[in-house]
């Protein structure tokens, strides 16, 4: 039987996670096999402040880079579904932690995917308005510069992501927080629901009126407020919602 939230036909927000990638070969962060599980750390890796203050830690940085094996990565099941979603004419935007572009690879429209903690495609300076492509600059890095300096300032690059200790874009959280605020679903999938301010999305949409789903194997601190939890893995979990929601609709 349909639940009632299946048939709401207004917009639907969708915030995503690691989770939603790790059938597509990429580990999640905070799981039991998790990359800071097992090597905490790597979770420097990602922390601004150490990152900018330590020549060895980048080092080591544009290493883990080079071997994301997000550039070996192809959209799952997970992924596709929600480009059918939106491909059916369904007004659905996507808010994602993730910096892979799953989405966007999957078929998803571009100007719909609201990418809070950046892209690992690009690389920008945190000195200058410099900026390039990951694989222009993984080149400098296997030609042998070990940590690649701003070509125009000399200043230290990094990835076009949002660190832990990094100011987060206020455009591209505004556009999250209004996609939040507008939704009548709001689909959680995958994440953990502890980095906020992307887990604060959940009771912004609830507190205007949506409906909260989320799909995680785990427990989550917005599970009190969801209206519906789904342990089932995420590969067949959200193919079957997004069926479910075109039927409701039809």
């Amino acid at each position: 039987m349909t639940s009632e939230w299946r048939r709401r036909d207004g917009r639907i927000a969708v915030l995503t996670g690691a989770g939603i990638s790790t059938d597509s070969g990429i580990p999640d962060f905070r799981g039991p096999r998790g990359v800071w599980t097992k090597d905490p750390i790597a979770e420097l890796l990602s922390t601004y402040d150490n990152y900018l203050a330590d020549p060895d830690l980048r080092q080591r940085a544009w290493l883990a880079r080079r071997d994301n094996p997000a550039w070996q990565a192809r959209p799952n099941a997970a992924h596709a579904a929600l480009a059918e979603l939106a491909q059916a004419g369904r007004a659905v935007t996507i808010i994602t932690q993730n910096i892979d572009r799953l989405h966007q690879r999957a078929g998803f429209p571009d100007d719909r995917v609201v990418e809070i903690h950046g892209n690992m495609f690009e690389v920008v300076c945190v000195e200058c308005i410099y900026q390039t492509t990951m694989a222009a600059t993984l080149d400098r890095v296997a030609a042998g510069e070990a940590d690649p300096p701003c070509p125009d300032c000399g200043g230290v690059l990094k990835s076009a992501t949002i660190m832990f200790g990094q100011q987060m874009d206020r455009r591209t959280m505004l556009k999250a927080m209004l996609t939040a605020q507008t939704s009548e679903i709001f689909l959680a999938i995958g994440s953990s629901l502890q980095v906020e301010p992307a887990a604060s999305m959940c009771a912004i949409a609830v507190e205007n009126g949506a409906d909260l789903i989320i799909v995680n194997a785990e427990p989550t601190p917005y599970d009190s407020i969801a209206t519906e939890i789904v342990r089932e893995p995420i590969g067949t979990a959200v193919p079957r919602l997004v069926a479910e929601i075109l039927d409701g609709s039809a």
